[in-house]
């Protein structure tokens, strides 16, 4: 008679992702506290709440830890359903997008992993590449698509639509993500939110609604 070992399997796959889980829930914590640099192995065991030997088990090193870290904000802002239909008018999905865009952008906590990938970038280039495809530029090629099927309908005349996308998204910033990135100032409420993101809409569809005969 063969033992069945999957429920064996399962819990130990469960106990190993609520390990990891842990492990970098703790990290978080330091490399949001002391930074990349001032962090150490020693400290995230301690706030993780393992042993240093545990922690290695799953991480060589911290930058293996933080490109963990780096890896996950990039797959939680990869889960906002931005709404790119392009049967949609952009009257609509510009303000709702822009919104959207900068809500995610500034939401209180989600800056540490920004903040902590401008100061490592140089060193580790990898990881700032990354988050670069993983974060921005994905966003920005898919809203260029939605530009482009609008501009095909004869909604727009773009030229450059990537080039129109990056606009865009850097209007809806104005006065808000610097300040907010380099802790001037706190998240931006809705309604601040609001006003820089209708001005930007109005600016872009100004250079770029197709004129009509």
């Amino acid at each position: 008679m063969v033992a069945d070992t999957s429920h064996t399997l399962d819990v130990v796959a469960d106990e190993d992702s609520s390990k990891r889980r842990q492990i970098l829930d703790g990290a978080r914590k330091v490399f949001l506290d002391l930074g990349f640099d001032g962090a150490s192995m020693g400290e995230i065991a301690r706030s993780a709440g393992v042993s240093k030997g545990t922690l290695y088990v799953y991480f060589a090193d911290k930058h293996r830890l933080f490109e963990a870290i780096v890896e996950e904000e990039s797959i939680e802002q990869g889960k906002t359903a931005f709404n790119f239909d392009p049967d949609r008018d952009v009257d609509i999905t510009l303000p709702e997008f822009g919104r959207a865009y900068i809500q995610v952008l500034c939401r209180p906590g989600g800056g540490s992993a920004i903040r902590t990938v401008m100061s490592i970038a140089e060193r580790m280039p990898d990881v700032g590449r990354r988050f670069y495809d993983n974060v921005l530029a994905r966003t920005v090629n898919r809203f260029a698509a939605y530009l482009e099927a609008r501009g095909r309908l004869g909604e727009l005349a773009i030229d450059d639509y990537e080039l129109a996308a990056w606009q865009f998204m850097q209007m809806c910033q104005a006065t808000l993500f610097q300040a907010f990135i380099f802790q001037a100032k706190p998240s931006p409420s809705p309604e601040q939110i609001a006003t820089v993101v209708d001005s930007a809409t109005r600016v872009f569809l100004t250079a770029y609604r197709a004129k009509r005969d």
